[in-house]
Formats: structure tokens, sequence, C-alpha cells
């Protein structure tokens, strides 16, 4: 058989163990953000029928779904986010509401890849089904930036919009309710492609001259700032849609102010946010330097569960996008250097005290204590060297006198300190090494 060409599939990667080490840290602070806030974890699957992800992700995303056709003839495609399996899943199970779920799972996109953007890529969700109120929306928000101020982020801003105020603006702007959707897709592109290729696209879209200035004019114009919302109140104070979205933003900064997140936050009405289904408060977050796009993004999606359970169940939800936000803290960074996740390894002095071995890194492990057992026969010299490359801390031999005297050799691999413990202390003296990083 001939040799085969060893590669991964390109937007995929392969993560050794001292890159999925510091991955873990940073879901493990992240999950832990979503559970103080009251977030319980769930699953779905990787995959769903076709017909469940088409239409929910406008034109720019139908084209990104990953679809095949299985042996059975049924069509079905890699999820394309944690959204809507969520939506398909509220409508299929009956659980008490409001509804909090937080899901950390790998999704699949057909996309270019480029900087801090991969074909699989990991999303972090969190998501409240059953309630109106905007203080969800702000709870949100709020996990957002303690999410981020964890991870040790200080250089960014959150993005507030909400799609009514969007919709109140194009229909000042002469926009017609059913091209809403393809203008605001167009106009979410501002960041990538500039507002003068916003205006040609638009013009092939066939809007008219007049309706795209005018709109994109109030949209630069106004733009953002601390009297944003005064200022749109005023200008579309004419417009039903545009002054309840105005209102429901005005009660995010109140509960924001009552959180204590009263920096890193922005309204601006030029965030679009292109997906479909957004129906109110939209959200997302970058990052000043480096810039690479949003890191998190979110929003509320009243109508998106109705689609499949034919109720009418509001939703809203965030989700931060972890390759991204890895790729920001290895370039500041601001990710520890890890290695390993042994703390100690059980050396073996020969063959016949291998079975002694076994049973120190078994004490140890009983303890808690993250355990390797060296499992070829070399010189001590070469263990030593092999926990040392690792970054293991800890040492133990137990050749023949320590076996006889009831004693083990502790050796401290960060200083090259060697000392001896009695095997009924062993374990106590590990744990206060490793503590204080003796």
């Amino acid at each position: 058989m001939g040799k085969i060409t060893c590669q991964v599939l390109k937007g995929t990667r392969d993560f050794l163990p001292s890159q999925f080490i510091v991955r873990r840290k940073v879901i493990e602070t992240i999950e832990q953000t979503f559970e103080e806030f009251g977030f319980e974890p769930m699953e779905t699957p990787a995959l769903e029928y076709a017909e469940t992800l088409e239409e929910k992700y406008g034109e720019e995303g139908a084209r990104l779904i990953y679809k095949f056709t299985d042996r059975g003839g049924r069509s079905i495609a890699l999820r394309y986010d944690l959204t809507v399996p969520l939506a398909r899943n509220m409508a299929m199970y009956q659980i008490d509401k409001p509804f909090r779920r937080y899901q950390i799972s790998p999704v699949w996109r057909a996309d270019k890849p480029q900087k801090g953007r991969f074909r699989e890529f990991w999303q972090c969700d969190a998501d409240i089904v059953g309630s109106r109120e905007i203080w969800a929306d702000a709870e949100m928000i709020g996990l957002t930036y303690f999410i981020l101020k964890k991870l040790g982020f200080e250089d960014f801003t959150i993005r507030i919009n909400n799609r009514k105020l969007l919709n109140g603006m194009a229909l000042y702007g002469g926009i017609k309710e059913k091209q809403m959707g393809v203008f605001f897709r167009i106009i979410d592109k501002s960041e990538k492609i500039g507002w003068e290729g916003v205006r040609s696209e638009l013009e092939s879209k066939k809007f008219s001259r007049d309706a795209i200035a005018k709109t994109i004019g109030m949209i630069v114009q106004e733009g953002q700032g601390s009297d944003l919302l005064n200022r749109m109140k005023d200008t579309l104070k004419e417009i039903p849609a545009a002054r309840e979205g105005i209102s429901e933003l005005e009660e995010i900064e109140r509960c924001l102010g009552n959180m204590g997140v009263t920096t890193n936050i922005s309204f601006d009405v030029s965030l679009a946010r292109g997906l479909d289904y957004y129906t109110g408060p939209i959200f997302e977050t970058v990052i000043e330097k480096p810039r690479i796009g949003s890191i998190s993004g979110g929003g509320r999606y009243d109508g998106l569960i109705g689609m499949f359970s034919g109720k009418d169940i509001p939703a809203t939800g965030t989700s931060l996008g972890l390759e991204r936000i890895i790729t920001i803290m290895e370039e500041l960074k601001m990710l520890p250097v890890t290695s390993t996740l042994s703390e100690v390894l059980v050396a073996v002095f020969d063959r016949s005290l291998v079975g002694v071995s076994f049973q120190v890194a078994a004490k140890l492990r009983s303890a808690g204590i993250n355990t390797e057992m060296y499992l070829k026969d070399d010189k001590l010299k070469k263990q030593f060297s092999y926990a040392n490359n690792k970054g293991i801390p800890l040492v133990i031999i137990v050749g023949p006198d320590e076996q006889e005297q009831g004693i083990v050799g502790l050796k401290d691999m960060r200083k090259g300190a060697q000392l001896t413990v009695s095997l009924d202390d062993m374990t106590q003296k590990v744990k206060e090494m490793l503590r204080k990083g003796e």
C-alpha cells in the first residue's frame, strides 16, 4: 500500500495538547460565566435535515451551508450555527420558560478561510427563550461584557442597535418593507467594502438612488454618540417602529447601568447584522486592535422558533466566536504558556521496581493530583529530560534504598532541587509544592 499524503482539509485544524489546553482554559472561563448568569448546558446534533437550516440565514448564508445526500437519499446539512438547531429543539420539547441555555460546540460554513475565519470553528452561545422583556437583551449584552473582562480584554466595544430602528430609518428613506432583508444584508458589509461599495451594490439590486442617498446619509451622519438616541427620536418621531426601537435601546441602557456596565458600550445605527431572523435589539463586539471582525454577535429573534412550532415564542441570544477570541489573545500574548496538564512524573528506577512506581502513581491520582507514569525502561537522566521538555514540575523516584526506608525522592524540575519525604507525607508535600510553586 502506498504512503498516504497527510493533510487537513483547508479551513480546519488539528489542535496539539499545548494548543488545546489553553483553548480549554478559555472555554472554561466562558462556561463558568454562563453558569454564573443562570444558563444551563445543552447539546444539539452536528447534522440536521437540510430543510431545517435552509431559508433561515438569507441569501449569503444559504451559500455557505454544507449540504450532502446520505445513503438513504436524505438531504442533510452540517449545522451552520447553534441558534436554528435551538429553535428546532424548542419546538420539539415542552420546557418551562423563560429558559436559559448555553452551548459550546463546533459549526461549519463553506466560507473562504482567512485570519480568524475557518470552515470548522467553535461558537459559544447563550440564549433566553420565552421572555419578551428587553431586560433579556440587556442580560445578553452584560453577559458578553463580563466574559470579555474575565478573559482579560480591556480595549473592546459592544455595538448596539435595533432592527426596529433600522426598519424605521429604511422607511424614512423610502425603502419598501419587502426589500429590507436584502437592504440590511448589504448595509452589513459596510466595514468590509466601505460605504461607496455599499451604494454600488444597492444600485445593482435596483434600489433607487434617492432612497440609497437618504437612508445611508442618515446612517453615516447620525452614526453613534452619547446623544444618538435623542437625535434619532426627533428625526424619526413620525415612524412607530423607530420610536419603539429607540425606547427599547433606552431600556437596555438603563439595565446595563444597573448591572454596572457603563463602559465599552456604543449605540451605533450603522450596525445591521445581516441574518434575516433578527427582529429587535442587535449587538456585536469588536476589538480595536487587532481588528479581525466581530468576536461576538447576537440579537432578538422572536419569529424564528415559530417557524418550527407554529407558536409565537420570543427569544434572544448571543454568540461568541472562540476562534477569533483565541486568535486575538494569542496575538496580544494574553494566553498562558502551558504544554501539559501533568503535575507529577513518576519515574521508573528499573524494571524490578515498576510495580512500586505504579503504586506511587495510584496514590497521587487518588488524591486528585495529575500524575503521569513514565512507560519506558530508560535511564533516569532521560526521564528527567522528558519531564523538563514537557514542563512537568515534579518528578518522584523510588529506588531500592527509598523502597526499603519507606520514602521517595522528590525532584523539583523548576529549581533542580531534590529532597526526600516519607511515603505517608508524600501527597501532602506534593500539594504544598504545587500550590506554592516552590
